[in-house]
């Protein structure tokens, strides 16, 4: 295995989901665990014409829509069916008929929910909904979805509407953004934000998502709701190319902050279904997962690296009162990692080269080096030339380090 090393790391912000927020449509969502346009930019720049791009851990969508549009064919898989969904809307070729129309069903649904001409949807059943938004808010919102559902003539309509809609879900919302994954605003900057116009802020969102929907993707992308632990059920065809960032071995539930967008587009009923798929997802720590672990036991046909298996360890004989189960977590983790790589070498053309941005992770002062884990199971899994590249220092402690491991598959 090639290691590079850098003196001195930079936090770089332009590599983290920040330079992404006013691009176009890759600003469309925010998700705080998404990775850098700019990061996929770099690497695909060194890539010859008209390639086939993987990206195996969809999320919203970076890689597949970075990809074509520099008209690189692009296939991606998620679990999540809001992300399948989403990433689809987001990576669509939208004439300009369909643009104008939304911008006039965006305004009919305005007129319908300004003169009450259509009854409310039920309200999301979010635990604490609350907290995210006053009643008044969550009222609106209702009346809005309701419209939204009415005046819209065709899926592509629909599809912008409702990522217009998702954008004001969270700009009414307390929730906050000053944390590596989601909190809330305090009483008086949420009192602050409460003097707002909704259908001034609708027709805002509105206009973003259609200025971006105008700038059309110049080759296909494929969006795939599959499990990316068994990548080769997911495509029939070969790609040369695999850009993607996997969820890190750190606990951050993608589930928790989409919870929002969930609920009020339907993808959620409860808390139990939320924790359901944060299990089924690789990393997944949420609800019944957390529970989940205490008797989870790794299958006898995965070898793990042994410097995973030494950190899990000591995790474990931390003396910490959760010290099993965040063992268990990272052990897990590995287990999902080694039948991914597994398994992606079944859709890649040989000589194929790979790059997983990953970050490493801390537990009770134990450093999980998930770059090495990395390493290690792209060699046995048939990749050559395997290289850890150090990317960006993270923000948070001064140990975590984002790095782009690269290989080249030779089956």
């Amino acid at each position: 295995m090639s290691v590079t090393t850098t003196p001195k790391l930079r936090q770089r912000a332009e590599y983290t989901h920040r330079y992404n927020t006013r691009l176009g449509r890759h600003g469309w969502l925010r998700l705080t665990p998404a990775y850098s346009l700019r990061v996929v930019e770099e690497l695909l720049a060194g890539c010859g014409p008209h390639l086939r791009v993987l990206d195996p851990f969809c999320g919203a969508g970076t890689t597949a829509l970075a990809a074509a549009n520099r008209g690189h064919e692009a296939g991606t898989v998620d679990i999540n069916p809001f992300l399948v969904w989403f990433t689809r809307a987001k990576t669509a070729t939208y004439g300009s008929r369909e643009i104008v129309e939304t911008e006039a069903a965006g305004e009919a649904a305005l007129q319908k929910v300004h003169r009450r001409k259509i009854g409310p949807v039920e309200e999301p059943p979010m635990h604490r909904i609350e907290r995210w938004w006053p009643s008044s808010d969550r009222m609106y919102l209702r009346y809005l979805k309701a419209a939204v559902e009415d005046v819209s003539q065709s899926d592509q309509v629909r599809d912008l509407l409702n990522v217009a809609f998702c954008r004001l879900v969270i700009r009414l919302s307390a929730a906050a953004f000053n944390h590596q994954s989601m909190s809330f605003k305090d009483a008086a900057q949420s009192k602050l934000d409460l003097a707002v116009d909704e259908n001034d802020l609708f027709r805002q969102e509105l206009r973003f998502v259609t200025e971006g929907a105008s700038y059309n993707p110049a080759a296909r992308v494929s969006v795939v709701l599959g499990d990316s632990r068994a990548v080769q059920q997911c495509f029939d065809e070969s790609f040369d190319v695999v850009v993607t960032s996997p969820p890190y071995a750190n606990r951050m539930s993608y589930i928790r902050e989409l919870r929002p967008y969930m609920y009020w587009l339907g993808y959620l009923q409860n808390g139990r279904e939320a924790g359901e798929l944060d299990w089924q997802a690789i990393g997944g720590t949420w609800g019944v997962a957390t529970s989940r672990l205490g008797k989870w036991q790794r299958a006898a046909d995965v070898r793990l690296p042994d410097q995973l298996l030494d950190a899990v360890g000591r995790i474990a004989g931390s003396g910490r009162s959760n010290g099993s189960v965040l063992a268990a977590y990272v052990e897990k983790y590995g287990e999902d990692v080694a039948r991914h790589l597994a398994s992606v070498g079944c859709v890649l053309r040989p000589g194929a080269r790979a790059h997983y941005i990953v970050g490493n992770s801390v537990f009770y002062g134990v450093l999980v080096a998930i770059e090495e884990v990395y390493a290690t199971l792209m060699r046995r899994a048939g990749f050559e030339n395997v290289e850890v590249r150090p990317i960006r220092k993270r923000n948070s402690k001064k140990e975590l380090v984002e790095f782009c491991v690269s290989g080249t598959w030779s089956p």
